[in-house]
């Protein structure tokens, strides 16, 4: 019995790890999930999409993965996690370090290439300051973005 019971244990403790990192986005699955958006805006337009996006839990959250869309002057367009945010100019907003990341989001869009960018700000489901990386498509005068927090 004590040989099951440590053997259990010890499988537990083997598995903690996995289970914990899917509590967690992975940056594959913020690439998916951006391109995911993409295609559904290519074949919905931009009211469908937008207003898909906003949905908290809608196809385009999950768990600490959510999607936003900005238009090129730095305006929200739709966000997953912060109605609040949608039709606000964000070119100013600086995160916790002074780094206008919207402003440097939009620049790096506007070379029509995918990226990454990694800034700090609040993950919705902690509630806490934390490190983020950021995958951003642009597409037409929008960019398409979708980020995970560094644990």
């Amino acid at each position: 019995m004590r040989t099951r019971l440590l053997a259990v244990l010890l499988l537990s403790c083997a598995l903690m790890p996995a289970a914990r990192a899917a509590e967690f986005a992975t940056k594959p699955e913020a690439e998916a999930m951006v391109h995911k958006a993409l295609k559904y805006w290519k074949a919905n337009g931009n009211d469908k999409t937008y207003a898909e996006v906003d949905k908290k839990d809608g196809q385009f959250t999950d768990r600490d993965l959510y999607v936003v869309i900005y238009g090129l002057d730095g305006t929200v367009r739709a966000h997953g996690a912060n109605p609040k945010m949608i039709g606000k100019n964000l070119m100013e907003i600086r995160d916790i370090d002074g780094k206008f990341f919207i402003k440097e989001r939009i620049e790096l869009a506007k070379k029509k290439k995918p990226f990454w960018q990694d800034y700090k700000f609040t993950n919705p489901t902690s509630g806490k300051i934390e490190p983020k990386t950021m995958y951003c498509v642009p597409e037409e005068d929008m960019v398409v973005c979708g980020g995970v927090y560094l644990k």
